[in-house]
């Protein structure tokens, strides 16, 4: 029988094929179609420590292959997520990320320690968001930020292991993986969506009400594979791995690029199975090739 189960951080996940944060909400409605216990994990909504509204409409839109979209983090707050959502999704066994973003350290803190607290079994801290402190930077964009919010977010997690998501709209992202390292992060997620615009010929507006969005889709899976696979020979981290995965060969080169474990996003959009077809494609690819797990994928790149 092959082995489907990963490790991510010392977390076990029963198979490799996480959902990524923004694209499942807190799983209420993809409850109705399968059992969500049979995801290897569950990264919910991006939370804030105080509810968000989120940006005007149109903040969606379609574009060949992906979609660009500038939701603006809209959520209930983590006070409500530990109150409303959190118990429901305890009902699924599968293993619960917390996607985190704050305006300044401090918030980023108070977040890891009511998550931590809460009792979920990672934390993703979202390094891709304004920083008051620093006149608007995305923490995201300089090593000594995101250093700075890794080392505040692994001092209040309380033992709970702290991935920190890379943002693709960088030079290097190999610079912000190793200040996220040197700074205590157990593991790193990328890419995050890629920033895009889109205009309308005819209106000569733009097709976002905030002009620019982030790109996702099958459009960024090169891109994605290219970053994990930079990351992975810079940091000895393991890497939660996404950007355009739609099925099981997608995953696979991700995780050949030297990710541990995959997430689908937009995917989900088109298809609500989605995760489950990529779960069951990859361990189609792994037993053709004789594999015994899954897991010998990662890293088995053979470079020319």
């Amino acid at each position: 029988m092959l082995d489907l189960s990963v490790k991510l951080a010392g977390v076990t996940l029963k198979n490799p094929v996480v959902v990524a944060s923004g694209t499942f909400g807190f799983g209420r409605e993809y409850s109705q179609f399968y059992d969500l216990g049979e995801l290897g994990g569950i990264c919910a909504k991006g939370l804030t420590l105080h509810p968000r509204t989120g940006n005007p409409a149109p903040r969606i839109a379609e574009t060949p292959m992906g979609i660009l979209n500038s939701v603006g983090l809209e959520n209930p707050g983590v006070d409500a997520f530990l109150t409303e959502e959190l118990p429901f999704l305890r009902q699924f066994d599968t293993k619960i990320i917390t996607n985190i973003s704050g305006n300044t350290p401090e918030e980023y803190g108070i977040l890891c320690e009511k998550l931590s607290d809460a009792g979920v079994d990672l934390i993703e801290v979202n390094i891709s968001c304004p920083n008051v402190k620093a006149g608007g930077l995305a923490y995201g964009t300089r090593p000594d930020l995101a250093a700075e919010v890794t080392e505040t977010a692994k001092k209040h997690a309380h033992g709970v292991p702290v991935m920190v998501k890379l943002s693709p709209n960088v030079t290097d992202i190999t610079e912000i993986a190793r200040a996220a390292e040197g700074a205590g992060a157990d593991a790193l997620s990328l890419i995050n969506t890629i920033r895009g615009m889109r205009i309308d010929p005819e209106t000569r507006r733009p097709i976002l009400r905030m002009n620019t969005g982030g790109l996702s889709g099958p459009a960024v899976l090169p891109v994605a594979v290219r970053m994990v696979w930079e990351v992975s020979q810079a940091v000895p981290l393991p890497i939660l791995g996404m950007g355009g995965v739609s099925k099981g060969t997608d995953a696979a080169q991700l995780m050949l690029a030297g990710a541990s474990a995959v997430a689908v996003g937009t995917a989900l959009f088109a298809d609500p199975f989605a995760p489950l077809k990529v779960r069951d494609g990859l361990a189609e690819l792994a037993e053709r090739q004789g594999l015994p797990s899954v897991a010998a994928l990662t890293g088995g790149v053979k470079p020319w």
